[in-house]
């Protein structure tokens, strides 16, 4: 695999990845009532908690996104 394809397959994953955390996000904040129903069934949460657990789940999807897939891409476009 040469690094062309590294760097093509590393921007569909970037891209992708954003995707489903913006889809994320867009479901928790225009969606939030239906999603802690939906989950209120399962788990004994309050809307805090509920809150705090996807926020984190958030946060860290993002920062493995950043470094899992975007430092490695930049990094490739630096050395080449």
């Amino acid at each position: 695999m040469t690094t062309n394809e590294i760097k093509h397959i590393l921007l569909w994953c970037v891209g992708l990845n954003y995707v489903v955390l913006f889809v994320w996000f867009g479901v928790f904040v225009f969606a939030h009532d239906w999603m802690y129903r939906m989950h209120g069934r399962w788990f004994k949460l309050s809307i805090e908690t509920f809150d705090a657990i996807h926020y984190a789940g958030l946060s860290v999807y993002k920062i493995g996104i950043i470094l899992l897939n975007l430092v490695p891409l930049v990094a490739l476009y630096l050395v080449l």
